[in-house]
């Protein structure tokens, strides 16, 4: 989970293309900046077809990437949705409330923030270290337990969802919603 990429066409164990193409294939829709020495026109044209949202020649100013950047993410928040829904749970992002089968669910913001990752990821495997890098903005080494912590608060608060378990642990490596 990505705000956004700067790509270089240039990598050392491909092309940044091909990359680029099997990334929007696979669904993968964070906003791309392609940062390159390759200025042709054909280069920026097929760059930006095959999902690119915006191209950039080297050299460069820091500046205009900078602005360029800015504009990618405001384009990106934008689109976001503001409500998710997920086996009868809704999330509103707006409200900033929580309804599982029409029943608001009482969530501190910290396991607001938690539930939303995994409402905006459903069935992508979190890893430790990214959950704890977006709700604690660390790589999880003091807060390794705390998380934990807030995964079982989680779990008990949404027991009421019918069928097999929400939250799937992965040993040693995350969590997935299911």
């Amino acid at each position: 989970m990505h705000d956004a990429i700067i790509l270089d066409l240039g990598l050392p164990d491909g092309d940044g293309l091909d990359l680029l193409k099997q990334w929007r294939k696979a669904g993968f829709n964070e906003p791309v900046l392609i940062l390159t020495a390759r200025d042709a026109v054909e280069d920026r044209i097929k760059g930006l077809d095959l999902g690119a949202d915006d191209y950039l020649s080297k050299p460069f100013s820091i500046e205009e990437l900078m602005a360029r950047i800015r504009s990618l993410l405001r384009r990106q928040s934008a689109v976001k949705e503001a409500i998710f829904e997920h086996r009868g749970i809704k999330l509103d992002l707006v409200a900033h409330t929580v309804h599982v089968a029409g029943d608001l669910i009482d969530l501190t913001s910290r396991e607001f923030a938690l539930l939303e990752i995994f409402m905006q990821n459903v069935g992508r495997i979190l890893t430790r270290k990214l959950i704890c890098e977006k709700c604690w903005s660390s790589h999880c080494d003091n807060e390794a337990n705390l998380l934990d912590v807030y995964m079982s608060r989680l779990r008990s608060k949404f027991e009421l969802v019918p069928g097999p378990p929400l939250f799937k642990t992965l040993r040693g490596v995350g969590y997935q919603l299911l």
